[in-house]
């Protein structure tokens, strides 16, 4: 395992995540005083595995058709086109 691409990773998916509506959601869930907390952190790790390994696969997939510097090219303008939409629409 190359320990400089999981830092590279590890810290754009973890600066990605902080405050977004997943995170959120999650500390709603938590704050239930009903809820168990090992069962909202375990059910929101699992479906943040499962997203995970999704965005993999069609990431391997995509990479076998589609040149990675195209990939890189429309990823980034996907990015674009949502901050400018974002805010057109603020």
């Amino acid at each position: 395992m190359d320990l400089k691409i999981f830092a590279t990773i590890f810290a754009t998916v973890f600066i990605a995540e902080l405050g977004d509506k997943t995170q959120l959601s999650t500390m709603l869930f938590a704050a239930d005083k009903d809820v168990s907390k090992w069962t909202v952190f375990f059910a929101a790790a699992a479906a943040l595995i499962v997203a995970t390994a999704i965005g993999v696969l069609a990431g391997s997939l995509l990479s076998e058709y589609i040149n990675e510097k195209i990939l890189n090219y429309i990823a980034g303008a996907g990015f674009i086109i949502i901050g400018c939409y974002t805010l057109y629409t603020a």
